[in-house]
This record gives structure tokens, C-alpha cells and sequence, in this order.
């Protein structure tokens, strides 16, 4: 199929973006009782090589969930290491003590994928409200060391030579924590979905997900 996309379609679906970041950002705030804003969000095309440099190879923690309906692919969020602890302390209310050392214990590892299940579902369920249609997600799996081996073990580089990455900042309490929430979708089902899109969409309303921490 062609990739052309009409280009007010996709500015559409670039507000789309923002405003699922938005959501996670306030449900992170939510969940952690910390202040969270959204300090950018812009859609990218690129090459898979750059994509990787995009990434880089610093040790990190890193959420992903696959999609298993249209657009496909894996949404990744990406952590520094000592972020995702503080971020998993807070999740816990402190209820434990931080694990010493780099590694991250069960309880960690729980609360950081409960984290990434719910600020997909944020994500993905706004996405799907404007879309007119159902994106159903898998379970979060929680990987920890360098950043671009996380995308090996998310199911590996998409085998396409264009990636369309949807790359938001979400930084908490002034910036003394952050992650960085990338979309992998697959291109053609990503732009056939786009093609669909009507127009007259009002994306600040339609992104509304249902409130999950109720």
C-alpha cells in the first residue's frame, strides 16, 4: 500500500501524540504523588541505524508492551536505572526499602510494570478513541541494561528501513526525574489508520481515556 498521508491528517494524529503523552504524564503523577509535565513530544521518521543512535547504549530500565491489534508494534517506555527505583519507592508508598546496588528486586520489578500497564493503557486508549477502534495490548515486561539492547529483547528491530517513532519526555518533580516514552508502530497500519482519520476530530476531547486509577 502507499504511504502517502493527507498532511492535516497527520497533525492530527501529531496532537494525538501530545495528548496521550499528557495523559500518562498526569496518571504518573497520580500514581506516584509526584508533579509530572510533558517537556516535549514530536513525531520522527527514521532511519533504523538512526534510531538506534537515537536510543543510545547507556545502561537503562525499559517497559514494553506489544500491540496486537493495528498499528502493531511495541510501545517502550525508557528509564534511568536510578529513576526507576525512585519511581518504584513511590509506587510502593514505602512500603520496602530500595534494593542496594544496580539490580532491582521482585517488589521493583512489579511496581515498574504496573506502571508501564497503566500509562500504556492512558496512551494507547486515547489513541484508539480517535481512531474509532480497539487496540488491544499485551502484558508489560520490565528489562533492565543498555538501552539498545532493550529493543533486542522487545522482539528486535522492526525490518523495515523507515521507523515512524512518536519519542515523548516526561519529566517529575523539576525535572529530578524523567523518562522518555517511545511508540514503534508498524508504518503501514500505522498510516492506514491516519487515512482514516475524520478531520473534523476534536483530539483534546476524543484522547480522553476512561480515568483506570478509579
Amino acid at each position: 500500500m502507499g504511504l502517502k498521508v493527507d498532511v492535516r491528517k497527520l497533525d492530527l494524529f501529531n496532537q494525538m501524540a501530545k495528548e496521550g503523552s499528557g495523559t500518562v504524564a498526569e496518571n504518573l503523577g497520580q500514581l506516584t504523588g509526584l508533579d509530572a509535565t510533558v517537556r516535549t513530544s514530536q513525531i520522527n521518521f527514521l532511519d533504523i541505524e538512526d534510531v538506534k543512535t537515537h536510543i543510545g547504549d547507556d545502561k537503562g530500565v525499559g517497559i514494553y508492551v506489544e500491540l496486537n491489534e493495528p498499528p502493531y508494534g511495541y510501545v517502550l517506555f525508557l528509564l534511568d536505572p536510578a529513576d526507576s527505583k525512585q519511581m518504584a519507592g513511590a509506587m510502593m508508598g514505602g512500603m520496602a526499602d530500595p534494593s542496594e546496588g544496580e539490580g532491582f528486586s521482585d517488589m521493583e520489578r512489579s511496581a515498574m510494570q504496573e506502571i508501564g500497564n497503566i500509562m500504556t493503557s492512558a496512551f494507547i486508549d486515547g489513541w484508539a478513541n480517535v481512531l474509532e477502534t480497539t487496540i488491544d495490548m499485551g502484558t508489560p515486561n520490565f528489562v533492565f541494561g543498555p538501552a539498545d539492547g532493550i529493543v533486542d529483547k522487545m522482539g528486535g528491530w522492526p525490518d523495515s528501513d523507515l521507523v515512524f517513532v512518536v519519542d515523548s519526555r516526561i519529566t517529575l518533580d523539576d525535572g529530578d526525574l524523567g523518562m522518555t516514552v517511545y511508540t514503534f508502530p508498524e508504518l503501514e497500519d500505522l498510516v492506514a489508520l491516519i487515512q482514516d482519520i475524520d478531520l473534523d476530530t476534536d483530539v483534546a476531547v476524543d484522547t480522553e481515556a476512561s480515568d483506570i486509577l478509579d
